[in-house]
């Protein structure tokens, strides 16, 4: 049994697109509006999509329950696993009391909290980022930011905010390899394409970063140290993009502004040292002489937990590395098609009754193409497991017990369980949306815009990160949309389909998944709605200055687009 995908199933392109976005109106409304509890949300957002999909869209309903939980174990093992593995470690810094002599080593470099900001949520948040991705700098950063004394929503909103420009980049380059292989356009063309586009953001996230923390006065005064952080991160974001590679460009970006913002703050410090309103005041000259002081060793073995994690996650994105151990432990890591070759394509089991039962069609694919549901168990090199076995060995080289790591992991799971069920039925409305046709019929409602089409490109991008919670999924769902739109309109297909993965990194920020991870890590869990409604609006201006800039591109500079004067009438 095979299902072909309808795009306007109601006859009313306006129409189809209100009954595509009723799952996720029924998401948001419940999670901002009526303030239900998010894995309550979650669910009805779940069960609206399958009967969406079966009712308006005519989907087989084993193929939509099929879709869902295709969605919700790629969700367990690729996310949510992450998010318990890095509040793991967390945990155990703490427990340990190694966190304490963390936060004095950051107050160390600086106790203003406007540069503790931009030290932890962007620099640091985006070189775990570039290792792990899928939640893991949200969850890290966040729980890092909470330890050091940002009040909880603070921590979460800011983190989200800050979790934007480094994302097309996220886990060694993933959304850009599946960007080329959905598009089959050149991958260093499209990678130097994003890499002109997201460092002039990589400038303005700092400012806004600090700005949404406190006045336009207090933001000029630190003003010279945005520049250096959001400068320094920014070009070397363009130089390994459109020089060196896609795997590494974040995490050279992190490194890189986090050890030149550190030299710069060793000779420039602002004049007022900016604390929280019920914080003790710190004068400049006095700030650091003040607090407790730990010895080299000390320090260096309070932040070797992260370090371990940082090496661990750094491992398990390497290629090399997660081949050989896909090939050692990973069931059916290894196809044999009946000719006795390697099957192309992923790895993995194909998932029961949906893979190449859906079939997708024009506009969104050039001729019908099944689409492919096969989940790879790979076990040990899931990122969340490289995460959970530096816990264990961070915790054994902390002299904890594994009977004590145990309790401490027990605490852990119980109190994510709530994020956990509300992580794993978004990531099932996602795959819903996506194996019905509902994400393509909301996608194709931007494409009617006409020669506004590459303003309105960033939100397709943006849409497909909001649903899914994932760059890589928004450009596996509408980069070819990207492609096809792009040439009917004698736009570079180049630029487009990097507008979608540029774009896309400004719905991280909104997407209930990304919230869901922001709270559990900081223990607000509850407050998911008042995060959506203070992060939307930041999501749809930076969105928009994407736009802006993908204009330029299309019209006024078309030359620094690869191959984009080919596209010009």
């Amino acid at each position: 049994m095979t299902w072909t995908q309808v795009y306007d199933p109601l006859g009313h392109w306006w129409l189809s697109t209100l009954l595509a976005a009723l799952p996720i109106v029924v998401l948001l409304g419940l999670l901002a509006g009526l303030k239900v509890r998010p894995h309550l949300c979650a669910i009805a957002g779940a069960a609206t999509a399958v009967l969406v999909a079966m009712i308006v869209f005519q989907m087989p309903a084993l193929l939509a329950v099929s879709s869902f939980f295709y969605g919700a174990a790629f969700g367990l093992l690729k996310i949510v696993w992450i998010v318990i593995a890095a509040v793991f470690l967390y945990d155990i810094s703490v427990e340990t009391g190694q966190f304490e002599i963390m936060k004095q080593s950051v107050a160390a470099i600086t106790p203003d909290r406007r540069l503790q900001l931009l030290l932890v949520a962007f620099c640091f948040g985006a070189f775990i980022e570039g290792c792990a991705g899928f939640g893991a700098p949200v969850a890290i950063a966040g729980a890092f930011m909470i330890g050091l004394g940002f009040k909880p929503f603070q921590a979460a909103a800011l983190n989200l905010i800050a979790n934007t420009s480094p994302v097309a980049w996220g886990a060694i380059g993933t959304p850009v390899h599946t960007l080329a292989a959905v598009t089959a356009l050149n991958e260093s063309d499209l990678n130097a394409m994003i890499g002109r586009i997201l460092p002039i953001t990589a400038v303005v996230v700092p400012f806004w970063l600090v700005r949404s923390m406190v006045s336009w006065k207090e933001t000029l005064q630190v003003f010279p140290a945005i520049l250096v952080v959001g400068g320094s991160f920014a070009a070397t974001q363009w130089f390994w993009s459109n020089h060196m590679d896609s795997n590494l460009v974040d995490i050279s970006a992190g490194i890189v502004s986090l050890v030149v913002t550190m030299l710069f703050l060793r000779v420039w410090q602002p004049k007022n040292i900016w604390r929280f309103p019920d914080e003790a005041a710190v004068s400049a000259s006095s700030a650091t002489s003040s607090g407790k002081h730990y010895s080299a060793g000390q320090t260096a073995k309070a932040w070797m937990p992260f370090l371990i994690l940082s090496i661990f996650v750094l491992c398990w994105g390497l290629p090399s590395i997660k081949n050989a151990l896909n090939e050692a432990t990973t069931p059916s890591f290894k196809v044999v098609m009946a000719d006795g070759k390697p099957r192309p394509g992923p790895a993995g089991w194909d998932w029961p009754w949906l893979h190449g039962k859906v079939l997708r069609t024009m506009p969104v694919a050039a001729k019908p193409t099944p689409e492919a549901a096969r989940f790879d168990f790979n076990w040990l090199t899931a990122t969340g497991t490289g995460c959970f076995l530096a816990a264990i060995l961070a915790g054994l080289l902390l002299r904890l017990s594994f009977g004590r790591m145990f309790g401490i992991f027990v605490k852990t799971l119980v109190r994510l369980r709530f994020a956990i069920i509300a992580m794993t039925c978004m990531l099932g409305i996602g795959y819903v949306t996506r194996y019905s046709g509902m994400d393509a019929v909301l996608g194709l409602a931007f494409t009617r815009t006409g020669w506004l089409f590459p303003f309105f490109g960033a939100y397709i991008g943006w849409l497909g990160v909001a649903l899914t919670g994932s760059d890589t999924s928004s450009n596996a769902l509408f980069g070819n949309l990207q492609r096809i739109t792009a040439q009917q309109l004698h736009l570079s297909p180049i630029l487009m389909c990097a507008t979608n993965s540029a774009g896309g990194v400004m719905g991280k920020m909104v997407d209930a998944q990304s919230i869901c991870i922001a709270t559990a890590a900081t223990n607000q869990v509850g407050n998911e709605g008042s995060i959506f409604r203070y992060l939307f609006w930041h999501s749809v201006a930076l969105a928009a200055i994407v736009g802006i800039i993908v204009m330029l591109y299309a019209y006024i500079f078309p030359q620094f687009i690869p191959n984009g004067l080919n596209f010009i009438r």
